[in-house]
């Protein structure tokens, strides 16, 4: 370790093997999800903190003339209804947790109204030598949301993985040439480029996109996120929650509960390590640039991509998003999707996405499938 010694918690094969106990193991004792119903203004938060201005999502005179007759909410609302499939991970006390992605199929529309639970457990633990921290395990959490009357509505995987924040930061190379760049900074020039994108984009809406007028190798318009700043972390974690996000007594209550989750700040006060995402100094001192957006946040704008495209007659069945790096405070995100495949299922007719997002700089930042039903002119 170099001369500013160890600081954090380590991946130990004792610490390993116990995390392991709990595969399979349903979790009861975890934190109450943000989200308990699909309302009015948990939809509306959760669609403004993606940057989703759909109006199937938030606006109910316009929802009503559709074939829903009510508000819906935006897919990736599953990510409030569960704690642990959001990021919430057990185990390996002190030993960060870099969400990375997720593998969901739904089996339904969410629809206002809508009472969930949920049933989730630890499905596996793999072990990755990567360039960011060395030794990294992917923790893998499935989920299943069921809405009134025990009906499955979604159910899928995410993972986080578990890396060495003294590791990451003394040792790890992944992010040695972003460290060597001057701050991104953005022209006038540059900003109306970006902006040009968000006046650009088309909400499909009401307009059906028909199955027999997409054709294989059709390019969707590009998407943009950002420029990123904290206000807009601030703004997505109202809507989902955040994980640790807590005040005064409550948390208090949460340190208590949970010794090794403080870090102490230039105060001197324990608080939690999701300040990564507001926070340069505890973001630096976790291997990252600077401080980042939300992995949930990131696949969620994968999916808000593939809503916009095909309207309020489409539904999206799955989507397999995996996060290639960290998007610090001050990047760009451009979104870009293709049409690899259509084919016909039970009698329903899909079609095949492939999705890639690149930084302002051309460095990938993410890459996603996803499987969308669209309706028939027959």
């Amino acid at each position: 370790m170099a001369a500013s010694g160890q600081r954090f918690s380590v991946i130990t094969d004792r610490s390993l093997s116990e995390l392991r106990k709990l595969i399979n193991v349903p979790i009861e004792d975890s934190l109450e999800p943000w989200c308990h119903e699909a309302s009015r203004d948990s939809i509306r938060h959760w669609a403004h903190g993606i940057g989703d201005d759909n109006p199937l999502w938030c606006d109910p005179r316009y929802a009503a003339t559709t074939r829903y007759g009510r508000i819906v909410a935006p897919p990736s609302f599953i990510f409030p209804l569960n704690r642990s499939f959001s990021g919430y991970v057990g185990g390996l006390a002190g030993v960060h947790a870099m969400f990375a992605g997720i593998d969901v199929t739904w089996h339904h529309p969410i629809m206002l109204g809508d009472q969930f639970t949920s049933k989730v457990w630890l499905k596996d633990l793999v072990e990755h030598e990567t360039r960011f921290a060395g030794r990294s395990i992917q923790q893998i959490y499935r989920c299943e949301f069921y809405r009134q009357n025990d009906e499955l509505v979604a159910e899928g995987d995410s993972w986080c993985f578990r890396t060495e924040r003294d590791t990451a930061r003394e040792r790890g190379t992944k992010y040695d040439e972003v460290k060597k760049k001057a701050p991104v900074h953005y022209s006038p020039e540059d900003l109306s480029r970006i902006f040009a994108l968000y006046e650009a984009e088309e909400v499909r809406g009401a307009k059906p996109r028909y199955f027999e007028d997409v054709n294989v190798g059709e390019q969707l318009p590009t998407m943009a996120k950002g420029p990123m700043t904290v206000t807009g972390f601030i703004a997505f974690a109202q809507g989902w929650g955040g994980l640790y996000i807590r005040a005064n007594k409550l948390a208090w209550k949460q340190l208590r509960k949970h010794p090794g989750l403080g870090i102490s700040n230039k105060f001197g006060i324990p608080d939690v390590p999701e300040r990564v995402h507001w926070e340069d100094d505890l973001a630096t001192l976790v291997g990252t640039p600077a401080a980042y957006d939300y992995g949930p946040e990131r696949c969620s704008w994968m999916t808000h991509h593939l809503t916009n495209w095909m309207g309020d007659g489409g539904f999206l069945r799955k989507i397999e998003v995996k996060i290639r790096r960290h998007n610090p405070v001050g990047d760009s995100l451009f979104i870009d999707g293709e049409v690899k495949r259509k084919f016909e299922e039970d009698g329903a007719r899909y079609v095949e996405i492939a999705q890639r997002a690149v930084q302002q700089d051309g460095e990938l930042s993410v890459l996603a499938a996803g499987i969308v039903r669209l309706p028939s002119r027959g």
